[in-house]
């Protein structure tokens, strides 16, 4: 992250501090600062001033999930510095904790004055985007009410409410007004010789439709021992490759990172759940692609998030047509927002429908976690949503009427609405993008994979023969369709898509390697296809360029049209692994693996496509997100594919 923001997260709830644990609330840039829960800023400024300045950082923020920095006021050589400042913060779900202890350098008693600005505007995160929107929102209160211990910071818009509040112990010596509606806390501390003083500071925000307040921790020490146990507890018992070691390291960074990254969410009979966020800073929230890929990802070793993600999605299934959601009755939802927009319709992702291949993963996800676990009582249950997702499929997703998968730019929302839906993504090999309806390769393979695991889970579930045959000869059309469509014999290579008429969107690109995880290429494309994803246009050493090099559609710092995306690579490895390619399958893993390794056994949403013979070191995309639940569960997909190998 180019502004050096160091992330700490913990379920519904992060904050984003500096190098010295402040936060500005400057607008604009690749990512925000502040405290953020349920789409809201709930912090917006937090800056610690020593005697009226600003300290520097002796020992700035390392990665962690917990913030420790060391401080000292600004100085010469011939002047040491007076005192030390030892800054801890993390957070907690709907809190935010620090810890501050000032110790004195003296040999005589003195007294140091500290003062905290705080402020909490509230922004919604679509707001703080670098795409220049702006949106109106009139008959907005705000109010700050000092307390005893500290200040709380509120605000109304019609229905909605928000607040924050601060406290601290000891209480503040003063809250003082700054002038911009920032509130300044300050403490005047008198420490004996060499001594030292302590302050612990808790914030506790109170999103709209919250039930009840949160439990905020006494200290960052006890908000790391949520976090620690939480975590603990969510990788115990997965068999870590033990002749691998950094595949190992991987998967329990990635476990460590998926068991922070769940939200809240609620089932079909209201039943609370914890389903995986899509990630950090932008995306805290479920997405119904990204919920389902990481939980087909840990299926084998943490089936419980499919077990959550499953019933969260049914709840959510559009039962009617919406104009300015796209949704259709029998789809899935693409993404659900809490925040002020999304409830004033200002924005349309409250719950918002732009996917084409979310409906077909839920079918695929349902049908796996049935086969892995044994367990037909959710397929039994869901039966009524899965066969509105086939539905859904056959009629308004366009197999029956097209033949196949079908979507049309959103000018509300996303214009491309498969998995790279960034707007210039789906392009022809000149740059060039498709005119009219976009029927995406790497969708078809799902709807493929989607009809045959439904129609399993008919005949041995829901003792439905007639439905079973019935999805069976769809797949079999469907297979039999794409292989003469979609084949471009010039290239042996499949298109990227097919354009309203039909013709090749003649790109060369990765998800090529999704049909090879669907399974909907005969052994012979398969084989092909999987080995011309190797070839050094396309493997970078780190992982398979979105886009094959030499291309002129293709920029290595394109966030789809050259980079590398570890969900999209781990995809291309289970599926060199079911074409018995098991040696191009080692080798996509081992790119990855050492792209983690070089980063602290992290892997990010998104790398630059630059090729590690002139790169010895991946190279970050600037805007990706550092947490992303896809890609904190692609090492679990390596081991599946290829074991400790």
């Amino acid at each position: 992250m180019t502004e050096r923001h160091h992330l700490l997260v913990h379920g519904g709830t992060f904050a984003a501090v500096d190098d010295g644990g402040d936060i500005s609330g400057v607008r604009g840039g690749t990512s925000p600062d502040g405290l953020f829960v349920r789409d809201a800023r709930h912090l917006s400024r937090w800056q610690l001033t020593v005697d009226g300045a600003v300290p520097e950082a002796l020992t700035p923020v390392a990665d962690g999930d917990t913030a420790r920095c060391v401080l000292v006021p600004r100085g010469g050589r011939n002047e040491p510095p007076a005192y030390t400042l030892f800054r801890e913060q993390a957070v907690a779900e709907g809190a935010f904790v620090e810890a501050l202890r000032v110790t004195s350098n003296r040999p005589t008693p003195t007294t140091v004055r500290i003062a905290v600005t705080a402020d909490a505007d509230f922004t919604d995160q679509f707001e703080l985007r670098s795409d220049y929107r702006t949106y109106a929102k009139t008959g907005v209160v705000r109010q700050r009410q000092v307390l005893d211990d500290g200040v709380e910071f509120s605000y109304r818009r019609g229905e909605w409410r928000s607040c924050t509040t601060v406290t601290s112990e000891p209480a503040p010596d003063g809250v003082e007004e700054t002038g911009t509606g920032a509130r300044r806390l300050v403490w005047a501390l008198d420490l004996e010789p060499h001594g030292s003083a302590e302050l612990a500071l808790r914030v506790a925000a109170r999103p709209h439709g919250a039930a009840h307040a949160p439990s905020v921790p006494v200290s960052p020490a006890a908000a790391n021992e949520r976090l620690l146990a939480l975590e603990g507890e969510f990788a115990q018992g997965v068999p870590f490759p033990t002749g691998w070691p950094e595949l190992a390291a991987a998967c329990a960074r990635g476990l460590s990172d998926l068991a922070v990254l769940q939200v809240p969410a609620r089932g079909p009979d209201g039943e609370e759940l914890r389903v995986p966020a899509a990630g950090v800073p932008w995306f805290l929230t479920l997405l119904g692609r990204d919920a389902l890929l990481t939980s087909l990802f840990a299926l084998p070793y943490r089936p419980q998030l499919a077990a959550a993600t499953l019933p969260a999605l049914a709840a959510t299934q559009a039962v009617e047509v919406g104009a300015d959601t796209v949704a259709q009755p029998g789809k899935i939802v693409h993404e659900v927002r809490h925040g002020e927009l999304a409830h004033f319709g200002q924005v349309p992702y409250g719950r918002y429908y732009g996917s084409v291949d979310a409906t077909p993963l839920f079918l695929v996800l349902l049908g796996a976690y049935t086969e892995q676990t044994g367990d037909a009582s959710l397929a039994r249950r869901l039966e009524s949503n899965a066969r509105a997702a086939i539905g859904w499929m056959l009629d308004h997703g366009g197999l029956t009427s097209r033949g196949y998968l079908v979507y049309r730019a959103d000018g509300g929302g996303l214009a491309n609405q498969n998995w790279k839906d960034s707007p210039g993504a789906m392009c022809s090999a000149d740059g060039s993008r498709p005119s009219g309806p976009v029927m995406a390769a790497g969708a078809q393979g799902y709807a493929y994979d989607a009809l045959r695991r439904t129609a399993h889970l008919a005949r041995t579930v829901w003792d439905d023969e007639v439905y079973a045959a019935l999805l069976e000869q769809a797949a079999a059309d469907l297979r039999d369709r794409f292989q003469r469509d979609f084949w471009m014999s010039e290239h042996a290579f499949p298109a990227l898509a097919l354009d309203g008429d039909g013709r090749h969107v003649d790109a060369l690109a990765s998800d090529a390697g999704h049909l090879l995880w669907s399974g909907l290429l005969d052994k012979e494309y398969g084989e092909l296809v999987g080995r011309r994803l190797l070839e050094p246009d396309f493997f970078s050493g780190w992982g398979v360029r979105t886009l094959a090099s030499g291309q002129s559609a293709y920029h290595p710092l394109s966030y789809h049209r050259g980079s590398v995306w570890p969900h999209d690579n781990a995809l291309i490895t289970l599926g060199l692994a079911r074409y018995g390619l098991h040696d191009e399958a080692r080798t996509v893993a081992h790119g990855l693996v050492d792209a983690a390794t070089a980063a602290g056994h992290r892997l990010p949403e998104v790398l630059a496509g630059y090729d590690r013979e002139t790169h010895a070191e991946p190279v970050p995309y600037p805007h990706a997100c550092v947490r992303e639940s896809r890609s904190a569960a692609a090492p679990l997909a390596l081991l599946t594919a290829v074991g400790g190998a």
